[in-house]
């Protein structure tokens, strides 16, 4: 049982440090439904293959459900990403959902050498081509940016539900329109219900009955001076992308978005990023501290509070879980 006494969900989202063991990924995951939490996000940078990784979840946990992503939406197409979650289903007896993210042009286009461009027409292509491919259909669909033809599960996955990570009006829209689920990663409460407010009036212009809303906080209880040092060294790699930076630069850290949009290196400008700037997108300090912040975000209009726990002082996010859990009435 993972709900909070409001009614709010609080899950548990695989977090990407660098400066920790690839493996503890699955340590973290077995830590998540130890703590009573049925859901754990699962995205993709530079260890795992994602759907590798979900599928590994998938067979050491029972009952735990797998979010896949957010994935790159430019990087596979509508058929790799339905077999992808009708693969990790089928093996794993798990209820998946779908992430779905623009990432960026670093990722998309010099990585995988895919076109990054129009990523919010992308998102609606390959959502419009998604849903009848989960459905069991077989694709036709004829976009701009998304084309297939042909493509049918041979176990479709009707009741999918599709999550986008949206930053900026025109993915906003997008998710609001076509979304069942909405994520964002590295916000304050404020950003949320300014979210939140969009969203309503963009569904309800179409008549829609808007997604819930989910947010990425990362956690650390009573955090020394490793802890403090992880999280800041992984919010370098969000300084620079479109969407992170100039949400920084609204909070006060312009400064620091430039010196990361001009090539500085990473280990340099994690040592310039203030505890204020942490304050501000995680939840630190006592277990107290974290649980009333955690509570600030369901307020403001999250309806999933997904726990990145930190794991420099706290091997698989033990404490950061537990704390997190504990504080908010959940049964473990």
């Amino acid at each position: 049982m993972n709900a909070a006494p409001g009614g709010e969900l609080i899950e548990g989202v695989l977090p990407y440090w660098l400066d920790r063991p690839d493996e503890e990924a699955l340590e973290i995951a077995l830590e998540v439904q130890r703590a009573g939490l049925d859901a754990i996000w699962i995205g993709e940078l530079v260890t795992f293959d994602a759907v590798a990784l979900a599928t590994a979840i998938g067979d050491r946990t029972e009952g735990l459900r797998l979010r896949l992503g957010p994935l790159a939406v430019g990087v596979r197409s509508p058929p790799a990403l339905a077999l992808a979650v009708s693969s990790i289903a089928r093996l794993t007896g798990s209820e998946v959902g779908l992430a779905l993210g623009a990432s960026s042009p670093t990722i998309v286009s010099g990585w995988h050498d895919r076109p990054w461009e129009h990523p919010a027409s992308r998102m609606r292509e390959t959502i419009e081509a998604l849903r009848p491919i989960f459905a069991g259909e077989r694709s036709w669909y004829e976009g701009e940016y998304v084309r297939t033809h042909g493509f049918r599960l041979r176990s479709p996955v009707p009741n999918v539900r599709i999550c986008v990570a949206a930053f900026g009006p025109a993915m906003t829209q997008v998710a609001a329109e076509h979304a069942d689920d909405v994520v964002l990663n590295l916000v304050t409460p404020e950003h949320v219900a300014d979210a939140r407010t969009k969203l309503d009036g963009a569904a309800s212009a179409v008549g829609r009955t808007p997604p819930k809303l989910a947010v990425w906080v990362p956690v650390a209880v009573d955090p020394g001076e490793d802890a403090r040092r992880q999280l800041a060294s992984q919010l370098t790699v969000y300084l620079a992308p479109p969407g992170y930076g100039e949400m920084f630069s609204r909070l006060g850290f312009s400064k620091l978005v430039a010196r990361a949009r001009s090539g500085e290196r990473r280990s340099e400008l994690a040592a310039q990023v203030p505890d204020e700037l942490l304050r501000q997108v995680c939840a630190v300090g006592s277990p107290g501290e974290v649980a009333a912040r955690i509570t600030a975000y369901h307020r403001a209009g999250a309806a999933i509070v997904g726990v990145v726990p930190s794991t420099a002082e706290d091997p698989g996010g033990r404490r950061a879980l537990s704390a997190v859990t504990a504080a908010r009435g959940v049964s473990t």
